[in-house]
């Protein structure tokens, strides 16, 4: 308990730092607020992933799922929300944070959340939206932890049975989890075991945390050589290698992490320079999973920051990393417009998780 409120202390003044300090032009904050007000109460279009045990399950999304049918899919609309209660902790007078807190109080009740927990106590629904959307929610919860607010406090509350829900289902999942999943999408392990354990050290689980440890040691320790050069994939959001990376940083010391990284990713370069790691190219923003590339783009700056930041400060591969992380941002900020939907209901969560600087 101790520790949690420590945390939570330590979190509060580092908000206040990032308020004063942030770097992000206004205008940058509002199109990211603005793409996430736009879709979170948008209920179509709508990807549904869901298993149906009888007629019965027939019903429109903000039916199923009461607090996040909007942004697509329950995913987008569980980060939409994050998005939300993250810039309008950091910017409480901003021009969008009264719509912003009418958007989040409007989902965040007591009647919606108890709808999304019928929904995923559902017979054939344990693995639903795992591990991606959980560790979205569970991300969603840590925000809400670190924010001294009275509103924010009622909102915890009415989210507290699902984000329990989240965390159970990972503690069942785990211990049978026999290999780590390395895709470059949703359902990748190491991109959701680091949001996972954030969340954990803040509410001070340290039997999550680790447990984490653990599978990422058993998962990851012993890997060498990640073939980088294999990347990316056609429709990557995340990076197999760089997510694993970053995942392990938070596991490792940093001198040991230093060790293992050499191992890990022996070609990052000693000197400033970004050309080692090639920028993704998106050739149809119009479509849904060509424009995955563009959040590969964004999720890599901030992991590329996360792996720099594990790093002992005399390390020579920071700055290549720091320079690679530049480029990124570059590329993938300039792709958040809103332009296509494809896009639009989620890019802006990325753009704000990288240059609030969430992950660090």
């Amino acid at each position: 308990m101790k520790r949690a409120l420590l945390i939570v202390v330590v979190m509060s003044m580092a908000v206040a730092v990032l308020a004063e300090e942030a770097t992000l032009d206004q205008a940058s904050v509002e199109n990211f607020a603005n793409l996430a007000l736009e879709c979170v109460h948008q209920e179509y279009p709508s990807k549904i992933g869901h298993v149906m045990m009888s007629d019965d399950d027939v019903d429109p999304p903000r039916k199923l799922t009461p607090s996040f049918y909007g942004c697509f899919d329950w995913h987008s609309s569980v980060h939409g929300h994050w998005l939300l209660t993250r810039l309008t902790k950091l910017y409480p007078d901003a021009d969008f944070a009264a719509t912003a807190r009418a958007a989040l109080n409007e989902s965040f009740t007591e009647a919606r959340i108890a709808g999304e927990m019928n929904y995923f106590k559902g017979e054939g629904r344990t693995s639903t939206e795992r591990p991606y959307g959980l560790a979205w929610l569970l991300c969603l919860a840590d925000e809400l932890h670190t924010w001294e607010d009275e509103q924010a406090r009622e909102w915890r509350s009415e989210l507290a049975p699902l984000e329990q829900l989240a965390a159970e289902r990972f503690r069942e999942w785990l211990p049978k989890l026999y290999y780590p999943i390395r895709t470059g999408e949703h359902s990748q392990t190491a991109f959701a075991f680091g949001l996972v354990m954030d969340w954990a050290e803040t509410v001070g689980d340290d039997a999550m945390v680790e447990l984490l440890a653990e599978r990422s040691r058993t998962f990851y320790l012993d890997d060498v050589s990640c073939p980088l050069s294999y990347e990316p994939s056609g429709q990557d959001f995340l990076s197999p290698c760089i997510a694993e990376a970053d995942l392990m940083r938070r596991v490792l010391p940093p001198a040991e992490y230093a060790g293992w990284l050499t191992g890990f990713m022996p070609g990052i370069p000693t000197t400033a320079e970004a050309s080692w790691l090639p920028i993704g190219v998106v050739t149809d923003r119009t479509d849904g999973k060509l424009a995955h590339l563009d959040g590969l783009n964004i999720s890599r700056a901030w992991m590329l920051e996360g792996i720099a930041s594990g790093l002992p400060e005399n390390d020579p591969r920071r700055a290549a990393l720091k320079a690679a992380a530049a480029a990124h941002r570059e590329s993938g900020l300039a792709s958040v417009t809103g332009e296509h939907y494809e896009g639009g209901h989620w890019l802006g969560s990325f753009a704000t998780y990288l240059v609030t600087e969430k992950g660090l």
